[in-house]
């Protein structure tokens, strides 16, 4: 999989040439990263992901990340010269009214136009002393391949649901555009660490054409605050899993600190696929959703984009607006006006738009004359077949509406395919009675919301058109459930586009709908879109990527992976691997040990088919127990029948079965039975209910213990899988309300166990068995994989710190796998286990003084 995924992600990246591009000027600020030395920006030799330095006295600055840089450029005819502004309807630009006035924003991106090699470290120049922007500069070639060939033509069907099943719909994947997406991705974030200081500056990177620049930012500064919002759909599991690069992208955004979706369908998706494609679970804390991954927390921010309000009302206010106005209400006098604007894309559902009106003009006759649709086409942002079609398709449509229904003063459909100014736009849509946006997917499409200001209308437009300014306002929106604003517009009639019945009633509804109903609608929606505009939404989002990154610097953090794959781990800095020398130094010099060890997934893989322990374990296990300073207890969940075969040739093997309900000190010695809980009439509850969920979710099972009973869903689907655990959880715990029984949760597991019953109180007795016979230890082991193993990390920590004890012992509490953990140590997998307790093992039998001699003397012979 390396090699298809590209194991070394710079040779990737710089394969081809397509790298052979200037680096932005060196007149660029310069940035401390290690004190005293000021970095070289035309060199990325070293990590100092690892710096812990931050700044002092820097202004506050955010750093802009997207495809395109919120700058308008154009070229004087005469002299050649290059003129530069930005672009006032950018979203990039009017975000920055959600920060605070004495924050500096960095932009980085391509400019639309292609500036020849000679001019490029002018205008770099120019762009980043005027407009604090970073141009990127990408190859003439690799833009093509990275923009109109990945993104556009693989990446944004695919989120849009459109699947390359033949070649007639859509291009297959192809290796050479993805290697173009992943290079231009690497010379974006080129650039952002030519620019960042990375203790103090903030990240926000936008949309998917640059979804695999996190791993590049995180690889090089492992602590950098960065955050990613995606502004398109995310499809559900079944489409996204279809991409080859499905994991590489996944772990790209991952390598951010928040994520943010327009939805929570959106949201939804991608944690579904994170669950299904990379195994990792998500949950609510305080209303925010958090993805663990490695030890960092992934923050996932659901919020809808708004408006520039200032923006739109500025054009409002246009005297060329009012005349526009004037000049369109005289135009459709008498006539209810249905308004759509659209760019031309086979997403937008134009052409059933206007199946939708004809079909409302062949039912209800009286409305001919009198409904007139006015199309506004955007022009469209791609090219190819699929767009030709669409365009053919929807003027085909539209003549037809016009000849059928239409007469030499009256046309139903008035199709607009030119480019139409702000404020035509803003005329039409304060005229409209009724604006629809009938596509078939959209990521948010803010169109509704600029239709609902316009028809609120300012002061300065009833005072052109004689109107009270107190005088009631309405709007009618017929809106697809399948755009992203859908969700936040409630007094919207939904629809869905492809049944074009509906889509025709949804349509007569609006235009026939009482005032006092339109009011009602219109008030409770601008109250919203007024409320959450720009500024609220990047005041927000920016809010929650400094909540996700305040605690940054409290874990060391490393990275790990090649390539793409690559990630970050990030741990307490009291937490490290378990060094064999280090351990087996402290077994050595100690006289009294207490070794705890859980079974499954920590002296046997949890994913072996066959669960019984091998020779080596065996063997290991009987090495250490027959040292008589030591007491050895395998600690598991496991019943002790299994537990009494596997391990009936460890003579002195202490064993605790159905996680310390069961124990036993010896093989010669009887099984105790805890006294904190001997009614076990529950079980006749939960065996029940644990067999309709059984029966209901393929691929679960129930296992029946002597005091417990466990549900798996290991082997069913992993969504429904874990909601049915989530279900069955809240449902025993209703049952079990007043039974003297616990439910709990674990990895793929839903147990119901005694109350009081737990791997803690297990470590907790043999300790004080300890101390009470006079054996105090001095050397305390523990290790274990899974949640209930944090009991008995808990316990140890506890005890051991107990005034009975003569004095403190050496503890090596330690998980297996590299996770947050109650332990001080970890190790990698259970392989590193039986190495360490080997080690261990070899210590307690050293050789025999004569043998060691008989070595000696042959070494010397020979």
């Amino acid at each position: 999989m390396s090699s298809r995924s590209y194991a070394n992600l710079l040779d990737l990246a710089g394969g081809g040439g397509l790298l052979d591009i200037p680096h932005t000027p060196r007149t660029l600020p310069r940035i401390m990263t290690v004190p005293g030395i000021i970095s070289d920006l035309d060199g990325y030799g070293c990590n100092d992901g690892e710096s812990d330095i931050s700044s002092t006295g820097c202004r506050e600055r955010k750093i802009i990340v997207a495809n395109m840089l919120p700058i308008q450029a154009k070229q004087d005819t005469e002299t050649g010269k290059w003129r530069f502004s930005f672009d006032a309807d950018s979203i990039l630009l009017q975000l920055k009214d959600g920060f605070s006035s004495d924050t500096e924003v960095i932009y980085v991106g391509s400019l639309k136009v292609d500036i020849d090699s000679s001019e490029q470290e002018e205008v770099s120049q120019r762009l980043l002393d005027d407009f604090n922007c970073v141009p990127t500069f990408l190859p003439y070639d690799l833009q093509e391949k990275f923009y109109l060939g990945f993104c556009k033509q693989q990446i944004w069907p695919l989120f849009h649901y459109m699947l390359p099943i033949c070649p007639d719909h859509g291009d297959r994947f192809d290796r050479v555009l993805w290697q173009a997406y992943v290079s231009a991705n690497k010379i974006f974030a080129d650039k952002v660490m030519e620019i960042i200081n990375p203790d103090e500056d903030f990240v926000w990177v936008h949309d998917y054409h640059l979804m695999v620049l996190p791993t590049f930012l995180r690889k090089r500064f492992n602590r950098v605050k960065l955050g990613f919002f995606l502004h398109s759909p995310f499809p559900s599991s079944e489409i996204y899993r279809t991409l080859p690069v499905r994991d590489e992208i996944l772990r790209g955004l991952l390598n951010s600190d928040l994520i943010g979706f327009h939805t929570f369908d959106y949201a939804r998706h991608f944690l579904s696929c994170c669950s299904r494609m990379l195994g990792l679970d998500y949950e609510s804390k305080r209303g925010h959703i958090g993805l663990d991954y490695f030890g960092r927390t992934i923050f996932i921010k659901i919020l809808p984009i708004g408006i520039h309000m200032g923006r739109l009302e500025s054009v409002l206010n246009l005297p060329c607006t009012a005349a526009k106005l004037k000049e369109v209400q005289e135009e459709f006098k008498g006539k209810k006006v249905i308004l759509g604007v659209d760019d031309m894309d086979i997403f937008k559902g134009i052409s059933l738009k206007f199946l939708a009106l004809e079909q409302l003009l062949q039912q209800k006759p009286d409305l001919q004359g009198k409904v007139v649709l006015v199309q506004i086409v955007n022009p469209a942002k791609g090219s190819g077949k699929d767009v030709q079609e669409a365009m053919k398709e929807t003027y085909i449509i539209a003549q037809r509406i016009n000849d059928t229904y239409g007469s030499n003063h009256y046309q139903p459909v008035i199709l607009i395919d030119r480019p139409v100014p702000r404020f035509e736009k803003t005329a039409y849509y304060a005229v409209a009675e009724c604006c629809i946006v009938n596509a078939v997917r959209d990521g948010m499409n803010l169109v509704p919301y600029k239709y609902i200001v316009c028809r609120q209308g300012t002061a300065k437009m009833d005072l052109a058109l004689g109107r009270k300014s107190d005088s009631p306002r309405s709007s009618m929106l017929v809106v697809s459930e399948f755009i992203g604003c859908s969700p936040s517009l409630s007094g919207a009639i939904r629809v869905n586009p492809w049944d074009v019945g509906a889509v025709s009633d949804a349509l007569y509804s609006a235009i026939t709908m009482c005032d006092s109903e339109k009011h009602l609608r219109h008030e409770k929606h601008y109250r919203y879109v007024s409320s959450h505009d720009m500024a609220y939404w990047a005041r927000s989002f920016m809010q929650d990527l400094e909540r996700a990154c305040k605690d940054h610097y409290t874990k060391r953090c490393w990275g790990i992976g090649l390539g793409l794959g690559f990630r970050v781990v990030s741990l307490s800095h009291g937490f490290r691997k378990l060094s064999i020398d280090h351990i087996v130094s402290a077994y050595k010099r100690t006289n009294k040990r207490a070794i705890f060890l859980d079974y499954d997934g920590t002296i046997v893989p949890e994913s072996s088919l066959n669960k019984a322990p091998t020779a080596d374990v065996i063997s290991v296990l009987n090495a250490l127990c027959n040292d008589t300073k030591n007491i050895v207890f395998i600690v598991s969940g496991r019943g002790r029948d299994s537990l009494s075969d596997w391990f009936t040739s460890c003579k002195m093997l202490g064993l605790a079965a159905e996680h310390g309900y069961f124990l036993r000190w010896s093989r010669d010695s009887e099984w105790e039975t805890s006294h904190l809980s001997v009614d076990l009439d529950w079980k006749n509850m939960v065996e029940p209910v644990m067999q309709s969920y059984t029966e209901a979710t393929d691929g679960s099972s129930i296992e029946v213990k002597e005091s417990a009973l466990v549900w798996h869903h290991l082997d069913a689907d992993p969504d429904f899988g874990s909601c049915q655990a989530k279900e069955l959880l809240d449902h025993l715990e209703s049952v079990l309300a007043n039974e003297p029984a616990a439910v709990k949760r674990g990895q793929h597991i839903v147990e119901v166990k005694p109350q009081g019953i737990n791997k803690g109180l297990v470590a907790e007795k043999i300790l004080s068995t300890m101390v009470n016979g006079g054996n105090s230890p001095d050397f305390v082991m523990c290790i274990g994989d899974d949640r209930s193993d944090e009991d008995m990390f808990e316990s140890i920590l506890r005890t051991v710190s107990s005034p009975s004890l003569p004095a403190a012992p050496e503890i090596f509490a330690c998980t297996v796998g590299s996770k947050p953990s109650k332990a001080k140590y970890y190790l990698d997998d259970t392989t590193d286990v039986i190495k360490l307790l080997q080690g261990l093992a070899t210590s307690s039998n050293p050789k025999p003084k004569h043998l060691a001699h008989f070595q000696v003397s042959f070494e010397s012979t020979v």
